[in-house]
């Protein structure tokens, strides 16, 4: 029997994808539920599953742009066989010669049916690529290695590589967010000692009970989403001529994945404990960084926190994430001189960035804002943490 497998629909308002990858050939044998290609949407990379077991006959190329409900392979259930790992071949693929000055005679090499291509396309000699994949066999990336290094003289080598879905609807989202908003940017300070003291007491104790880390997130979820709860302007959006207001708080928190900056969303993070926000945490970002987040879990979030400080970033002026009207930026936490009590004392200081949209916030709104937010991580204890710190931990 022949199966039509066509594009499930990955969420809500998508319409088409990109097949990004084949993970087998048109011939392989595949298992049911195994990943047999990785597609992309404006919003994240999905794996497709085999539906059924059987021999897999590819109808759409690497990269083409298909419509949810379109048919992309056809499976032969009544073939059979043994399901074979990502470009992995018995036979030897023949690759014939071309009109090249570099092909003057047929070549035999082992290579996947898209490098073969590739070499046809760009008159290359098998002899100029060196295979990198199983047994020698001569795989995409290759190819481009082979035209980077041939194509110049000395170490000016380039690659074309085309943007992903995801990073091209990212893009268009950025773009769009400084012509549309008018975003401005505020700054502080924030002292960290109070934070440093609380983890270096009890983050052990946090971990072995709850195998998570008691790490910043949780300190600045909380402190924002008190704030969110004081200051409904920067916990709003703009919806065509009305401003809609937000009585719960979702985090979006940016996160760096393989295909591309992610922003995963915490629901009502307003109402969880430390233990929780934490877990949640950990467990968007595993699901971002093995590309396994879904549309949905990316959608709705009325905040965003980003956090350059993890790659360094002293200070930034992040940009919203539409339709949201606010953004905090964290930074890297430095060692530096600071007045208390008339005294200059080394503090571990990290600098905050407040972007957002003035259509909507006023710089009164946005300030004391940012001005809680520091309130709040000063002295955590207080505003946080209710005056018991290992009661509200959970310790």
């Amino acid at each position: 029997m022949l199966l039509e497998m066509k594009v499930p629909s990955p969420g809500e308002s998508i319409s088409e994808v990109e097949i990004a990858a084949w993970l087998v050939q048109s011939g392989d044998y595949v298992e049911k539920d195994q990943e047999i290609a990785e597609v992309d949407s404006d919003k994240a990379t999905l794996a497709l599953p085999a539906e059924v077991s059987g021999i897999i006959k590819i109808v759409v190329e690497e990269g083409e742009m298909v419509a949810v409900g379109d048919v992309v392979c056809i499976i032969d259930t009544d073939g059979v066989g043994e399901a074979k790992p990502k470009e992995e071949e018995s036979a030897p693929v023949v690759v014939a010669s071309t009109t090249s000055n570099n092909s003057s005679a047929p070549l035999d090499a082992k290579a996947t049916p898209l490098a073969k291509a590739m070499i046809q396309q760009n008159d290359l000699s098998t002899k100029e690529v060196t295979g990198s994949g199983e047994g020698g066999k001569i795989l995409k990336d290759d190819v481009l290695d082979a035209l980077s290094s041939t194509s110049v003289d000395g170490p000016r080598g380039m690659e074309r590589k085309k943007m992903s879905m995801l990073r091209r609807k990212v893009a268009q989202r950025l773009v769009s967010v400084k012509n549309e908003t008018a975003m401005l940017t505020t700054f502080n300070e924030v002292d960290m000692t109070a934070i440093n003291e609380i983890r270096g007491q009890f983050k052990e104790q946090f971990k072995q009970k709850y195998g998570v880390g008691l790490g910043f997130m949780s300190f600045f979820t909380k402190a924002i989403t008190t704030a969110l709860m004081e200051f409904k302007d920067v916990n709003a959006m703009i919806d065509g001529n009305q401003v809609q207001y937000h009585n719960y708080a979702d985090i979006s928190i940016a996160v760096s994945a393989p295909k591309g900056l992610m922003v995963p969303v915490i629901r009502n993070a307003e109402l969880m404990n430390f233990q929780e926000v934490e877990s949640e945490v950990k467990r968007l970002a595993i699901k971002a960084r093995d590309g396994k987040i879904t549309p949905d879990e990316m959608m709705g979030g009325t905040f965003t926190i980003t956090n350059g400080g993890v790659f360094g970033s002293m200070l930034s002026t992040p940009i919203i994430n539409p339709p949201q009207s606010a953004i905090l930026g964290m930074h890297n936490i430095v060692q530096r001189p600071m007045a208390v009590d008339g005294k200059v004392e080394i503090r571990p200081i990290m600098y905050v960035a407040l972007s957002y949209d003035h259509r909507i916030i006023d710089g009164r709104e946005s300030v004391g804002f940012l001005c809680r937010v520091k309130e709040c991580l000063e002295d955590p204890t207080t505003h946080l943490l209710g005056g018991d710190v290992k009661k509200s931990l959970g310790l």
